[in-house]
């Protein structure tokens, strides 16, 4: 089965019912993402029609994974770059490995702490949509339809925005940090 490509509107809620984003979401592939996130909104998306509106439950396993304290590492502060800050998200590599994004969530001394985990780890999440275009997936993206990024909505910026990467819904990083490498 191909899926569908989805644009929606979204309303991102905690378990109670809290407001985390809303955000307008162009070209989403209801298929499972490659990074295993967000399994669980992919299938709650399956077979949408125009107009459609949907409340997507995703339990924290199936959405950002458990929050993990094993990601959570420090360094020291002669290792990264010098202007580091509170919040700010980086770039770091260790043992050959891909480089993954880190939020720095302290700085103390000489010390940085740094953590891997997505910043909706751990949560469960409700996702309000409402299907504003909706088309079969046939595998045919264009790049230039592969790269378009989401729209902010009024309530602010969004924890996480969405691209599309190779037909996959996957996390951007947050708007408000810096990136540095």
């Amino acid at each position: 089965m191909n899926g569908q490509i989805v644009s929606f509107h979204c309303v991102l809620k905690d378990r109670l019912g809290r407001v985390i984003s809303s955000s307008f979401n162009q070209n989403v592939s209801t298929q499972d993402s490659p990074s295993g996130q967000l399994r669980g909104f992919s299938r709650g998306m399956q077979d949408l029609k125009v107009g459609e509106c949907r409340k997507i439950f995703v339990g924290a396993e199936e959405a950002y994974g458990f929050y993990d304290p094993n990601k959570i590492v420090e360094l020291s502060r002669d290792e990264l770059p010098e202007q580091i800050r509170l919040g700010d998200v980086i770039m770091v590599g260790a043992d050959n490995k891909a480089p993954q994004s880190h939020r720095v969530v302290g700085v103390t001394g000489e010390l940085v702490t740094l953590d891997a985990n997505h910043p909706l780890a751990g949560q469960d999440l409700i996702f309000e949509i409402e299907a504003v275009e909706v088309r079969e997936d046939d595998g045919s993206e264009d790049e230039e339809e592969e790269d378009e990024e989401s729209d902010s909505a009024d309530r602010g910026p969004s924890p996480f925005s969405y691209t599309t990467d190779g037909r996959s819904a996957v996390p951007t990083v947050p708007a408000q940090s810096r990136v540095l490498h």
